[in-house]
């Protein structure tokens, strides 16, 4: 255990009410509870951790601040410190915050619910009552002035993927590594609570040098993928101008680098989703825009929709992406790519396909078609250029038609 880790009175932080059970001293040299979360949080990518310091988070606090790899980084509020963890999971694709029980649990609950409706993956960790509290009937301050600790808990359960309310060393490991394994797997927020008083005793089932983090790998139906892939290329190869478009799902599968594979590979024009912007490169030679209906770039609306084939991967069709469900897609001319599913036009819908698998087997198939971009660099007129003028200068005709001709030859 780090030397910067010590279990004594201060790592027994208690609320109003019996004291917490002293140290053991025949398990000095075991794990803690705090340590191990700390550990846990740096193996799955995380190296900043938002917080609310609160007299129920104290001493857990101080276990991540103990932890070298981790940065523990002082918010004004919890509200702050949930969207901060929000665009840390944007950005490295898992984040996590740390509030005190019920008065900031209640705080961050909206960033944490807009997490959830975005698909991201936060650790969202609540420092919890004293373990003795539970089942005395006492009231709490930093409550609703109830002897019942679960109303922040049942507001969690509607927009997180899992709650943890650890309260008992015993199952603790287990609690903490289902909870981030979970949030991992379903790329949901994950709420962890953890009894103010067990950051820093010493328990056997925590190892000074927790065992690695693994997360299983998700693989494909071998057979499944393999008949998606067939169906798809042939589909698409029957195409005479597909089109690709990125939607905001291409996160939950982390399959951005499958997609620019794929769209390499099948020469067709890229579109993205308004709620996916950002997940596709813009720079890529092949970008044509933001798909948005009646609102799309300038250009993209026209050849996406005129496309006979359209494979929209990751997509989310709701009111905000559909322009009021407007958009001038049909379903028989689409391919539906998901993070766990393809479905082919009206035909095949085939699950355990995942996506990072199934667009780099797809890259493999697809004969190489840049019809539609073509098309699209034929209709495209760049942005207009100001024209300099002289105050008060009059219109004249030769003026103007030298710019006439100046524009005719950027679109040729």
């Amino acid at each position: 255990m780090d030397s910067a880790i010590q279990i004594g009175s201060s790592a027994h932080h208690t609320s109003a009410s019996a004291p917490a059970p002293a140290p053991v001293p025949g398990h000095a040299c075991s794990g803690t509870l705090g340590r191990h979360l700390a550990r846990r949080l740096v193996e799955i990518g995380v190296r900043d951790v938002f917080s609310v310091p609160g007299d129920f988070n104290l001493t857990l606090l101080d276990h991540l601040i103990a932890e070298p790899e981790l940065n523990l980084i002082g918010c004004c509020n919890e509200l702050n410190a949930g969207y901060a963890a929000d665009g840390y999971a944007r950005a490295k694709g898992i984040g996590a915050c740390v509030v005190t029980f019920t008065v900031g649990g209640l705080s961050v609950l909206n960033a944490i619910a807009g997490a959830c409706s975005e698909n991201l993956p936060v650790i969202c960790i609540v420092g919890g009552p004293n373990s003795n509290d539970y089942g005395t009937n006492r009231i709490l301050h930093h409550t609703i002035g109830l002897p019942d600790f679960s109303q922040e808990l049942r507001c969690f359960q509607t927009v997180t993927c899992i709650q943890a309310v650890v309260n008992n060393l015993d199952d603790a490991h287990e609690q903490i590594d289902t909870a981030i394994s979970t949030a991992l797997k379903e790329s949901k927020p994950a709420y962890i609570s953890i009894s103010c008083n067990l950051p820093g005793i010493p328990h056997p089932t925590f190892a000074r040098d927790p065992v690695p983090f693994f997360l299983a790998p998700k693989i494909s139906n071998h057979l499944g993928l393999e008949a998606a892939v067939e169906a798809t290329a042939e589909f698409l190869n029957k195409a005479v101008k597909p089109v690709i478009v990125g939607g905001p799902n291409l996160r939950v599968a982390k399959a951005q680098k499958a997609f620019v594979e794929f769209a390499d590979a099948s020469g067709y024009p890229i579109a993205i989703m308004p709620s996916g912007k950002g997940l596709v490169p813009e720079h890529h030679p092949h970008f044509i825009g933001t798909y948005w209906g009646a609102v799309s770039t300038g250009f993209c609306g026209e050849i996406v929709e005129s496309a006979d084939a359209y494979v929209f991967v990751g997509p989310i069709f709701n009111d905000y992406s559909s322009v009021g469900y407007s958009l001038l897609i049909k379903k028989e001319k689409a391919v539906i790519v998901q993070p766990n599913r393809v479905t082919i036009g009206n035909g095949p819908s085939l699950g355990w396909v995942f996506m990072t698998d199934f667009l780099s087997a797809l890259a493999k198939k697809l004969k190489k078609n840049s019809t539609a971009l073509e098309n699209y660099r034929r209709i495209f007129v760049p942005p207009g250029i100001p024209l300099k003028r002289v105050q008060d200068e009059p219109l004249r005709v030769n003026v103007l038609f030298k710019h006439i001709q100046v524009r005719l030859k950027r679109l040729m």
